[in-house]
């Protein structure tokens, strides 16, 4: 189980970043137009850095759901690779069943 505190971390980044998500994409769009002027450009990039550091989607940590373990964590479930196991030998996951050959 990881701490509390490291969970609670995660849940303010992902708020955070959903709350300037909007504007996050437009100033990365700008930075990255080509067609816009340097001048433009770097007003854009200047005011990225201007945002809280957490707003970045890429600091967010993939947590398992059940125990918040931050390694090891399948996209598919959402989960940890130990909880996959519990539950998929308990048949708790659909379509899920115990390799044999």
């Amino acid at each position: 189980m990881a701490k509390v505190s490291m969970i609670q971390r995660e849940a303010k980044r992902t708020k955070l970043a959903a709350k300037y998500a909007k504007k996050y994409a437009e100033l990365k769009a700008i930075a990255n137009d080509a067609k816009k002027s340097d001048e433009e450009r770097y007003l854009a990039r200047l005011e990225l850095q201007k945002l809280p550091r957490n707003a970045n989607p890429t600091r967010q940590r993939a947590r398992c759901e059940l125990t918040g373990r931050p390694r090891g964590t399948f996209r598919l479930f959402g989960l940890g690779r130990s909880k996959i196991r519990d539950l998929a030998f308990k048949g708790d996951i659909p379509g899920v069943i115990k390799a044999s050959w």
